[in-house]
C-alpha cells in the first residue's frame, strides 16, 4: 500500500468509503454487516487505514455499523472520518445534537478527520453564513480534541467554494472534491484544483469512478471516449 502525509498523518492512498456498502435483499438501510466486516478485515489486511463514512450513508446506518466493526481493532491502527450533514438545512438547528450522536454511533471519542458535508448552491449561505454558529462549533470541537483535523467537501462551483475559503479557509485543512476524468471538466473539477493547490489545501478524492459507473461503461460511452 502506498501512504500520503495527509495533515501530517500516515493515511492510505487507498481510503474505504461506506456510502455504497452491501445491502440485505437490495435495502439500503439493511447492510449486510457479515460482508461489510469482512471487506473492512481484508483492507485492514492489505494496508488500508482511512474509512470515511457520514450522517446520512445507509438512511443513518454506515455510521453506525462501522462503529461496531472498527470498535474490534485498536483505535491507532485507523482513521475514521465524518461529515456535518448540511445537505439538509433542517439540521443545521441541531449542530450539537447531530455531532454528540455521531461520535457515539462510530464509538469513538474523537473523529480524525471531520468535514463540512457538501457545500453547494442549496446551502452555501449557511455555511458561509455561519449560520447558528455552525464554523464556530466545529473549529471549537477541533480545539477540545474531538475533532483531530477539520475539512470540506464540496459540489459548489467554484467560486462558492472560493467565497467559504475566503473567510474559513484558516479552519480548513484538507478538501474532498469529486475528481475523475468525466468531472475534471463537468464539475470543473480543474479549476478547484488550481485554487486548492494555490491555496496550499490538500485534496482528498471522492468519486473516482463515479461510484463505479466509469469502470463498467456503455458500449455508447466507450465509443465516445475513444472518439
Amino acid at each position: 500500500m502506498l501512504y500520503k502525509d495527509l495533515c501530517n498523518e500516515k493515511v492510505s492512498a487507498l481510503s474505504f468509503g461506506t456510502m455504497r456498502l452491501p445491502t440485505n435483499d437490495g435495502n439500503d438501510s439493511d447492510i449486510d454487516v457479515t460482508a461489510t466486516a469482512s471487506m473492512v478485515e481484508y483492507a485492514i489486511k492489505n494496508g488500508v487505514n482511512y474509512f470515511d463514512t457520514a450522517w446520512g450513508y445507509h438512511h443513518g446506518n454506515s455510521e453506525r455499523v462501522m462503529g461496531e466493526i472498527l470498535s474490534k481493532y485498536s483505535r491507532d491502527s485507523f482513521y475514521i472520518a465524518s461529515k456535518f450533514p448540511g445537505y439538509d438545512l433542517s439540521n443545521f438547528e441541531k449542530i450539537e445534537e447531530i455531532f454528540n450522536k455521531q461520535l457515539e454511533k462510530c464509538k469513538v471519542e474523537y473523529f480524525d478527520f471531520y468535514l463540512f458535508h457538501n457545500l453547494c448552491e442549496m446551502n452555501a449561505d449557511r455555511y458561509i453564513g455561519n449560520y447558528n454558529g455552525v464554523v464556530d462549533f466545529l473549529v471549537e470541537q477541533k480545539k477540545n480534541g474531538k475533532i483531530k483535523h477539520l475539512g470540506l467537501s464540496v459540489h459548489a462551483d467554484t467560486d462558492v467554494l472560493e467565497s467559504f475559503l475566503g473567510l474559513y479557509g484558516q479552519h480548513i485543512e484538507f478538501c474532498q472534491i469529486q475528481l475523475n476524468y468525466l468531472d475534471w471538466d463537468f464539475q470543473d473539477a480543474k479549476s478547484k484544483v488550481e485554487l486548492l493547490n494555490r491555496l496550499g489545501i490538500p485534496i482528498i478524492v471522492m468519486e473516482p469512478l463515479r461510484g463505479g459507473k466509469l469502470a463498467n461503461l456503455s458500449a455508447e460511452n466507450l465509443k465516445m471516449l475513444n472518439e
